[in-house]
């Protein structure tokens, strides 16, 4: 039986309701004298759904994006103490570690892509992870009691897979979910879906469209460190 540990969220209903259900027999025994026959045929019932979500809690897509909202919420604790630079370069470790940033960089540019040569793609990669770390640094400013819930259970997409998580803040709560990826042999996140579902990949492209249609790479380029020292300098 595994360890009646308190689940890390919300959404570890199975693990819960095993607890839960698993007193709720003890209790009925001393009170009732169920037979222990009866009492074994439940016990088996609800151990497949208690495997089912230890296994869920171990999915290593999972895990990515529980260590990454750590390493932010540390980084938020620590907000007013870091300052924005700080901040960003506290995330920038985590950054590489969770996100397939050269990967989503070639999503959010498109077509064009073939058209970059390396040191274009490689400046546009640059400009792209400042300004992915430079949102979370400069959003994500304070902790004040904010809760990332991530669920463990996660949803195959043909070889990806989508971990669906939410952070709650008072009232409020708003999900995050991520499109993950085997990217050499670690699961990154390829997508991440605003709201539970606006591709921010899909607005992105949508933004860098007529600026690459106009200036090419060099524009792009110009274009994002721009937007990230604009972010940068409002601290």
């Amino acid at each position: 039986m595994p360890p009646q540990s308190s689940p890390k969220s919300s959404f570890r209903s199975g693990r819960v309701l095993y607890i839960s259900s698993f007193a709720s027999v003890r209790t009925l025994m001393a009170l009732f004298r169920f037979p222990i026959v009866i009492a074994t045929a439940i016990m088996l019932m609800l151990a497949p759904a208690v495997r089912a979500a230890d296994v869920a809690a171990s999915d290593p897509a999972v895990r990515q994006i529980e260590n990454f909202y750590t390493a932010l919420i540390e980084t938020m604790k620590q907000g007013a103490e870091l300052g924005l630079q700080g901040r960003f370069n506290q995330l920038t470790p985590a950054a590489h570690e969770t996100f397939d940033l050269p990967g989503m960089t070639q999503i959010a540019v498109g077509p064009s892509w073939q058209m970059f040569s390396d040191m274009e793609r490689m400046a546009v990669i640059d400009a792209f992870e400042r300004l992915t770390i430079a949102n979370y640094a400069k959003h994500f400013a304070k902790f004040s009691g904010q809760k990332f819930i991530v669920d463990p259970m996660v949803k195959m997409r043909n070889n990806d897979k989508i971990v669906e998580s939410k952070l709650v803040s008072g009232s409020s709560t708003v999900p995050f979910n991520y499109r993950m990826r085997l990217v050499d042999g670690k699961w990154k996140v390829v997508d991440v879906f605003l709201n539970g579902y606006v591709s921010q990949l899909a607005v992105r492209r949508a933004d860098f469209a007529s600026t690459i249609a106009g200036s090419g790479a060099p524009g792009l380029i110009k274009k994002i460190n721009e937007l990230v020292d604009k972010e940068m300098a409002g601290a």
